[in-house]
């Protein structure tokens, strides 16, 4: 008997099996949920309300909602209250700021840099100014000797986010600056040191905004210290210019260096080429001078100072 096929259309089949193996490949593969950007990310963190105020006030949003990457050292608003706290200040006198805007790019790098990436130096920020990073002796990682890096790797679309616990400002004032406006401060402080310095012709080599310097600061109580050891003194006027010299020389440090950066054991190079600095952390002296806690890493746009309660002698 003659058998016949039934024959089956070709192209019906076709497309059902088209349909059939692509529905189950959406249901294999998932959609690819869409990661948030780093503006997502500060709006939905109850710790970062005071930062998504500032981003706001200081018209930054698109700019941190574009395609970057960006790394945000964000500081949490624990950091931002005790920044304000420090400085007298109410949240809205910073909002109102007009410097807010640099500030906040201050905190921005213009490329993404995971924690592991994070080295010790100058870092160049959106901002256009630099900040440092230290590596303290627990491994804990610094900026600019007063914020810490307490959170990393808080990964957005358009980069990453690493978590300060405080505010980092650049700074606008020198050295000499500094010690000189401190001199007419509700509380004076380094009236001495700034007349030795203007004494000995050496208030140039701490002034400017380049170069890199770590002046290590007598405090006036520490210069009148001096003065009581050595009756013939009555003032820095009474010193011997040669031997003044000698001792201002040996306070300064010709490179940056924070707090965080030294280390037991350590011999610091001054500019008095005849005199080194032994570091001892552990009975927190420089140069056999205690270093005043409560005044250190104060920022400089050539550098950094630290106040000691005593004179070094050379």
């Amino acid at each position: 008997m003659k058998t016949t096929s039934k024959k089956v259309p070709f192209l019906p089949v076709l497309l059902f099996a088209w349909l059939f193996f692509t529905a189950c490949k959406d249901e294999d593969e998932p959609m690819p949920i869409e990661e948030d950007s780093i503006v997502d990310i500060v709006v939905d963190s109850p710790n970062f309300t005071i930062l998504e105020s500032a981003v706001v006030e200081a018209d930054l949003v698109s700019t941190l909602e574009g395609d970057g990457p960006f790394t945000v050292f964000a500081p949490n608003d624990d950091a931002f209250m005790s920044f304000l706290d420090d400085n007298a200040l109410a949240a809205t006198d910073l909002l109102a700021s007009d410097q807010l805007s640099d500030i906040l790019l201050y905190h921005v790098l213009a490329s993404e840099v995971m924690a592991s990436g994070v080295s010790t130096g100058e870092v160049q920020t959106a901002s256009g100014d630099s900040f440092y990073v230290s590596q303290a002796s627990d491994g804990n990682l610094w900026i600019n000797g007063s914020a810490q890096i307490v959170d990393t790797d808080i990964e957005a679309s358009n980069g990453v986010i690493h978590v300060l616990d405080y505010v980092i400002v650049p700074p606008s004032q020198s050295i000499a600056e500094i010690a000189v406006s401190m001199t007419t401060a509700n509380s004076p402080e380094f009236t001495q040191l700034v007349g030795a310095l203007q004494r000995a012709n050496l208030v140039d080599a701490v002034s400017g905004d380049e170069g890199d310097l770590t002046v290590f600061a007598p405090t006036d109580a520490a210069f009148q210290a001096l003065y009581d050891s050595n009756p013939s003194w009555s003032d820095y006027n009474d010193i011997p210019l040669e031997t003044l010299t000698a001792v201002l020389t040996a306070h300064v440090v010709p490179s940056r260096a924070f707090s965080q950066d030294l280390r037991t054991g350590e011999s610091l190079t001054t500019l008095n080429t005849s005199t080194m600095l032994e570091v001892d952390l552990s009975a927190g002296t420089v140069g056999g001078a205690s270093l005043n806690s409560g005044m250190l890493n104060i920022h400089a746009t050539n550098g950094v100072i630290h106040v000691i309660n005593e004179v070094i002698l050379p």
